[in-house]
């Protein structure tokens, strides 16, 4: 089948040259014997042309085989044979004939193309290039021997000859469409992705409607990280024909990763329309609902997911969140609690059920709930953990340290029970241990950022080892470079070493994160009180005050800022 398709794909005209040139070869006879028996073999052919074009290739083969008893030393009549042996899947005797054609007439092409189209589309591309040179030196005017080799030599990683052999082909032709976008896809492969954009640049200005150069100048721009400008590409070919699945889901996909949830909901209900994807499609349509607050189009479609597969717990787990994210607590504690103790989302499903009970003050039955759960599932660390929290934010910080503290030989290799420890200790004031812990932590990750931003933290917050904290935070910076919180340790501590730059620069690049943290919009305040950027630091602290105005200490910082900027 394969073989069958190359032949498709890149037809090659042989019968007209057979028709009416003369034969090659040496002549053995005399010229009347000569004649006879071109004449029969010509109708012989003719005969072998008709039985192809009714795909009867026995009866072809067969025709073929008596023309060449008439004139062995016709190099296109084995061509011939080699091109019905190649649709009937021969391989082997196809290649036979090939070769037997170059060894009749080494000056004769088609042979040489055909050859290389048949090793190429079996993966000998090093074999399929020497043919294709041949090819290509035998009549450098004619384009496909071109466009097969530098497919191979792509296929070899050869990218200086592919594109050499394209620019000659762009040389002799250039309103070569196919010359182009083999180019472009050479450089892609290169990584030289602006080269390769001017080249699909071309190819779609002869030929706009080519829709793999547009889909490939997309990817291109993925590969630069210009996502935005891949996404207009998709969106644009989507619009022109919706029914392009792989560029639709492809669209949807990056929309999705860029978080530009309204727009990749738009695309997911057109597949949804389409039926592409199936339930998978709809899963999302559901959590991008989710994501966008937008609850009763949530409920709605993991229900319908629900309707289909009621044991579907995740898709449970899902509405249950919907529900209590919408306020509905009864509806989402219902959806909770049909999730069995055996499924992979039981443990989630406790640990909001629990919340609820808390937000209901059932604070006793929450606990409640969370014990039993660990009796029947004692090895799961996450649901000492959720107990630990749920003493916390029922005010009860000590409580929660000595039942982790109780727990801790269970699991003394769990890098996050020994930085929950870390987190209450310090919450008691207890700050030497919680370092202690944190430093425990390192021990079993070092890469875990977040002990070490609060390992560091800690040490700025003290007063002590900045030169170390500031490591310690860098660190942690370097494997969540995103991460606000951390650029905030690490402006607070640039501050703390009065590097007024480094600390200004960062924290800045923190607020542009997250703007609405009234902690990391007034520490950038302070940097800026430093540096007598009195106006600057108003603006800042006004904000912080509006986010949170239960903070006495803003108003006081506002209260100091308005009365630098009156001395002025």
């Amino acid at each position: 089948m394969q073989i069958r398709l190359i032949c498709l794909l890149f037809p090659l005209v042989l019968s007209a040259c057979a028709l009416f040139s003369p034969p090659t070869g040496k002549i053995a006879a005399g010229v009347t014997t000569f004649s006879d028996n071109h004449a029969h073999s010509l109708y012989l052919f003719s005969r072998a042309r008709l039985a192809v074009h009714d795909a009867d290739y026995p009866a072809a083969l067969e025709l073929l085989r008596d023309a060449i008893q008439l004139e062995p030393e016709s190099a296109r009549l084995h061509t011939e044979v080699a091109e019905i042996y190649l649709k009937t899947g021969q391989i082997a005797e196809a290649l036979e004939s090939i070769d037997k054609a170059i060894a009749i007439d080494p000056e004769y092409r088609a042979p040489y193309l055909l050859g290389g189209v048949l090793l190429a589309s079996t993966g000998k591309d090093l074999k399929a290039a020497e043919y294709l040179r041949k090819a290509v030196k035998l009549a450098p005017e004619k384009e496909d021997a071109y466009l097969h080799l530098s497919l191979s030599l792509i296929r070899l990683f050869e990218y200086e000859e592919t594109v050499t052999t394209l620019k000659a082909l762009v040389a002799i032709n250039p309103e070569s469409v196919l010359a182009y976008y083999y180019l472009g896809r050479a450089y892609s492969q290169m990584k030289l992705y602006r080269e390769a954009l001017t080249y699909f640049d071309k190819v779609l200005e002869l030929r706009p409607e080519f829709d793999q150069a547009g889909i490939d100048k997309a990817a291109t721009y993925e590969a630069l990280g210009d996502y935005p400008h891949a996404i207009d590409i998709y969106r644009s070919l989507v619009e022109l024909d919706e029914h392009r699945t792989a560029v639709l889901q492809r669209l949807i996909q990056l929309l999705l990763q860029q978080r530009r949830f309204s727009e990749g909901l738009k695309y997911l209900n057109m597949a949804h329309k389409l039926g592409l994807g199936g339930q998978e499609t709809l899963r999302k349509i559901g959590l991008v609902n989710l994501e966008l607050e937008q609850y009763d189009e949530a409920i709605a479609a993991f229900g319908e997911l629900l309707d289909k597969d009621p044991a579907a717990t995740n898709i449970r787990l899902y509405r249950g969140i919907a529900y209590e994210d919408k306020g509905q607590l009864d509806k989402a504690y219902e959806e909770y609690s049909r999730i069995p103790s055996g499924s992979e989302q039981y443990i989630d499903a406790v640990g909001h059920i629990s919340l609820i009970l808390k937000e209901q003050g059932k604070g006793d039955e929450a606990i409640a709930t969370l014990k039993d759960a660990i009796g029947a599932n004692p090895g799961t660390l996450e649901l000492y953990l959720n107990l630990s929290s749920l003493y916390e934010t029922l005010n009860r910080p000590q409580a929660a340290l000595e039942f982790l503290l109780a727990n801790e030989e269970r699991f003394p290799k769990e890098a996050r029970l020994h930085f929950h420890l870390g987190v209450l200790h310090d919450k008691l004031g207890k700050r030497t241990e919680s370092i202690k812990r944190m430093k425990e932590v390192l021990k079993l990750d070092p890469r875990d950022a977040q002990a070490l931003n609060y390992l560091g933290y800690s040490y700025v917050e003290m007063g002590i080892h900045l030169e170390e904290a500031l490591e310690l935070i860098k660190r942690a910076v370097a494997i969540r470079p995103k991460d606000a919180f951390i650029l905030d340790s690490l402006g607070w501590a640039y501050f703390k070493l009065k590097r007024y730059d480094d600390a200004t620069e960062t924290l800045e690049e923190a607020v542009s994160l997250v703007n609405d943290d009234s902690t990391i919009i007034e520490h950038l305040g302070d940097i800026y009180a430093a540096q007598h950027h009195h106006k600057k630091s108003l603006k800042q602290y006004q904000k912080a005050f509006e986010l949170a105005p239960e903070r006495k200490e803003l108003a006081e910082k506002i209260h100091k800022a308005k009365g630098e900027l009156a001395e002025k």
